[in-house]
């Protein structure tokens, strides 16, 4: 027998076995071929190994999601995965809005509150782009990879067994249906060998997937494993980002007092908030007044003495505590300077109520 021959009885012998479990399948769906079910134990294990597949995936790709938002970023990343070479290096969202934020003190000028606190922003933004970084890659090394290795590995390898199993299944009962169709002596037993040896196989890849899809519970184990390095290295960057942060409010409140909100609870002077309409209209009603170096010289002269004045209150201010007295837009209070007290501060009494009140809400009147 020359090798030609031997691969076209080769060929049509993979072609029969193909063909009969064409028609066994087929019979089977049109209800008029038996089917060997498998047991109880097997169908469960299939069963778990389907839901741990289509889970493993859900997560996986919606923890790359979290940890990648932007989408084009993630297809660039899979294609130069694919083509085994490292993406090229880039600025991430937090990086990008610090060296914007930097950039933007910088032209402001790094002397001015503003391009300070743009800067030292810029600066812990970029520390937290950093953080976000080593996030991304501690979760695709101890979380994401395993989960891909395991969709990828183990259950390409337990589908390729399980249709094995199915095609072992196929021949089995075309062979059992064979054997309820032979009717003479030598026909039927010849057709008992065959249900003897398929049976045997098949038992044989049934025994091979079971142990396969039991190593599914090793894998739920392994899972956790990962799953707890993924929360570690959760609050491992949330626990950088909180102290980058609480960092970055002590440096802003320890601006000058200026630069500073009404709602600090420090001593230093509150700023009111108001627009530019009510400070122009504010401006043109004490211009016939009073201008500011007036009131600068004023406030000046009542620091050095002792005495008391009246003064108007430009804009509204709640009192941050109890040490400080609420002030209404255009009420007129009494004031007096206090040894010791900041300088930004007055004491303000109105009728038999006092407190201290931010000298920036003032307007001293002769």
């Amino acid at each position: 027998m020359n090798i030609m021959d031997f691969n076209v009885k080769k060929f049509a012998a993979e072609a029969g076995t193909f063909l009969s479990r064409a028609v066994q399948f087929t019979e089977e769906k049109l209800g008029q071929a038996e089917k060997t079910e498998l047991d109880a134990h097997l169908e469960n294990l299939l069963s778990k190994a389907e839901c741990t597949k289509l889970w493993t995936e859900k997560i996986m790709k919606q923890t790359e999601v979290l940890l990648q938002p932007n989408p084009n970023a993630r297809i660039e990343e899979f294609v130069y995965e694919k083509l085994d070479r490292k993406a090229p290096s880039r600025m991430n969202n937090p990086e990008l809005l610090g060296q914007y934020m930097i950039d933007a003190g910088n032209e402001f000028g790094p002397g001015t509150a503003y391009g300070n606190a743009l800067i030292k922003c810029g600066e812990t933004q970029k520390r937290i782009g950093t953080a976000d970084r080593e996030l991304i890659q501690t979760s695709a090394i101890n979380f994401l990879t395993p989960l891909r290795n395991f969709i990828d590995g183990d259950y390409k390898t337990i589908t390729k067994e399980r249709k094995l199993l199915q095609n072992k299944r196929l021949d089995l009962d075309a062979a059992k249906t064979r054997l309820k169709k032979a009717k003479a002596a030598e026909a039927r037993a010849a057709s008992e060998q065959e249900v003897r040896i398929t049976q045997s196989e098949f038992d044989r890849q049934a025994e091979i997937t079971r142990l396969l899809l039991e190593g599914i519970n090793s894998t739920h184990a392994h899972h956790l494993r990962c799953l707890t390095d993924f929360v570690e290295a959760q609050m491992t960057y949330y626990a950088q980002c909180y102290q980058y942060m609480l960092d970055l409010q002590k440096q802003l409140g320890s601006f000058p007092s200026a630069f500073r909100s009404s709602n600090n609870q420090s001593s230093s002077t509150p700023v009111p908030s108001v627009s530019a309409s009510s400070v122009l209209a504010s401006a043109s009603a004490s211009l016939p007044s009073v201008s500011n170096s007036v009131v600068t010289s004023g406030f000046s002269e009542l620091k050095a003495s002792s005495g008391s004045r009246k003064a108007r209150v430009l804009y509204d201010y709640d009192a941050a505590n109890s040490s400080e007295l609420s002030l209404l837009a255009d009420e007129v209070i009494t004031v007096y300077s206090v040894p010791g007290m900041d300088s930004d501060w007055l004491m303000g009494e109105r009728g038999n109520q006092k407190g201290k009140v931010p000298i920036t809400y003032l307007e001293l009147l002769n």
